[in-house]
């Protein structure tokens, strides 16, 4: 099975025949970058940092900031060497063989498909928020998922050795059925994907606009009542995120938050996937990236002081449970006008990131389902609208489903889980095919390869060992089930084992990105 190697000079000579033209610069690499990590993350996750790390939460961005630093070079140099679609599915497939690659693909499922659930849910918290402001209170049941009363079964969980959370045992039932909402937004964009809406660059700029402007709104109406004395105490649960609070409970203190807050700086791959289009690359690429990279983690720094400043970060207070703490934050100072700008700015932006996430999934799908791992359907092609209309709506649903029932901690993390697995596979493929193949052409070299991949490996795992007992049972789950997939259907079904070498990520009928590049 690790036999089954998809050749990499046939995946490198369909990467030549792609021959796009080299003309991005530093500058322009960074604003890509900077336009990919700034999303729902700080608009949403900065309450789930706050309600595990309380003030110490800026620590948790630094912390995600370096891991994401180190991972985005090692991810460079393959996105470099082998720029087609595909993702690290490709690269494992390239590097490790068929087996890995399926696991890699499977787990990028968690990453693409249950981030666009996170968003979802997160733009749900925000339109919730500014209905109400304009006096539309929707149903408690619809905008919350069903509630699952651990108590019926605390019984048997706890004399089996399993802990649960006081906080659980003691929490009432709530009234939600489902998070309306987050399935109608997971599912207009699914619509929009199938029916092969465009965006143009200039509309997808004009909503990066929209969010920075609305971010520097917030900082400079928080800053205006600053108060150092909210920092105190500046580490209430620590720094440890390895001790979860019992099976069903999130782990606290500093570690834990990063963990979480890990999505919040996902996107910068946008950087990594433009090598082919860098002039000098060597030079710009990680100008790129860790301009990018230090420019977020200082706004979201900025933006973190801000927050707790204006109004604290009690992990059991206000700032803490809100599902829209930056507009919570201009609420509670008493600017509701400003409060409402970054509803309607969260909620005008976070629908093209839902857009973006729903469209890699389908992508990586459909190249799994051309080399012959996925039923064919998913690589059946719409004959009006030229879009892989089968796996779009597969995945749709999926995203609704799940945005529908889980909270967005939960859901992040359940993400963040899928993407550190990716980044881990990443960062040791480069390491092993500057073993295997050291004579290829590398328009990137990582620097100081063999202590950069390494620290990646361990940063990734470190924060994956952060998440949640739940979380890490979940993605363990997650692969028994692709493990049963793969080898009931998968295994006898793959072309590669039946000997024929393809490389379809550049197939003249595959789907092209719905969101031009900024």
């Amino acid at each position: 099975m690790l036999g089954r190697i998809k050749p990499l000079d046939a995946i490198l000579a369909t990467a030549e025949r792609k021959s796009l033209h080299r003309s991005l610069g530093a500058f322009q690499l960074t604003m890509m970058g900077i336009g990919g990590i700034i999303g729902t993350g700080i608009f949403v996750l900065s309450a789930v940092a706050a309600s595990k790390a309380g003030p110490a939460m800026m620590i948790s961005f630094v912390i995600c900031a370096v891991v994401c630093g180190l991972a985005a070079l090692a991810y460079s140099e393959l996105a470099a060497m082998l720029p087609v679609s595909g993702s690290a599915y490709t690269f494992s497939y390239a590097t490790f063989g068929e087996l890995a690659a399926w696991t890699v693909g499977w787990a990028l499922v968690l990453e693409y498909a249950i981030a666009a659930s996170t968003v979802s849910v997160g733009w749900a918290g925000y339109f919730v928020k500014l209905m109400e402001q304009f006096h539309i209170f929707l149903p408690a049941r619809l905008i919350e998922g069903p509630y699952i009363d651990l108590r019926r079964i605390a019984g048997p969980l706890m004399r089996w050795g399993v802990g649960i959370p006081r906080e659980f045992l003691e929490a009432k039932p709530t009234a939600g059925v489902v998070n309306l909402p987050a399935v109608v937004i997971a599912l207009a964009c699914t619509a929009l994907l199938i029916r092969g809406t465009k965006e143009s660059a200039r509309f997808t700029s004009f909503l990066v606009i929209i969010k920075v402007v609305a971010l520097f709104v917030f900082i400079a109406f928080a800053y205006a009542v600053f108060d150092a004395a909210r920092f105190d105490p500046p580490l209430p649960n620590g720094v440890s995120g390895f001790m979860p609070t019992g099976f069903f409970g999130s782990g606290m203190g500093v570690s834990a938050a990063a963990a979480s807050i890990f999505f919040a700086f996902v996107g910068f791959d946008a950087v990594s996937t433009a090598a082919e289009e860098t002039e000098n690359p060597n030079r710009n690429i990680p100008i790129g990236l860790i301009g990018s990279l230090a420019i977020c983690t200082v706004l979201y720094l900025v933006i973190a002081a801000g927050a707790i400043g204006a109004v604290g970060a009690d992990p059991a207070g206000g700032f803490a449970q809100a599902k829209d703490p930056l507009a919570y934050v201009m609420q509670t100072i008493g600017h509701p006008a400003v409060a409402l700008a970054i509803r309607l700015a969260a909620g005008l932006a976070l629908p093209s990131v839902i857009l973006m996430m729903i469209y890699g999934q389908t992508r990586i799908f459909f190249v799994m389902a051309r080399d012959g791992l996925l039923p064919p359907a998913f690589a059946r092609v719409h004959p009006r609208f030229h879009t892989p209309h089968v796996v779009t709506a597969v995945t749709g649903v999926f995203c609704a489903l799940f945005a529908g029932i889980f909270p967005v901690d939960q859901l992040a993390d359940f993400s963040n889980s899928g993407t550190l697995f990716a980044f881990v596979a990443v960062a040791l493929g480069v390491m092993v095919l500057r073993i295997s193949a050291p004579g290829r052409h590398r328009p990137f070299r990582t620097p100081a390869v063999w202590v950069v991949a390494p620290l990646a490996v361990f940063g990734c795992g470190y924060l994956f060992v952060s998440l949640s007992g739940l979380t890490k049972v979940a993605f363990l789950a997650w692969q028994v089930l692709g493990f049963f997939v793969y080898f009931g259907y998968s295994r006898s079904r793959s072309h590669v084992g039946r000997g024929h070498v393809e490389v379809h990520e550049l197939d003249a009928d595959a789907p092209h990105l719905p969101v031009s590049r900024l």
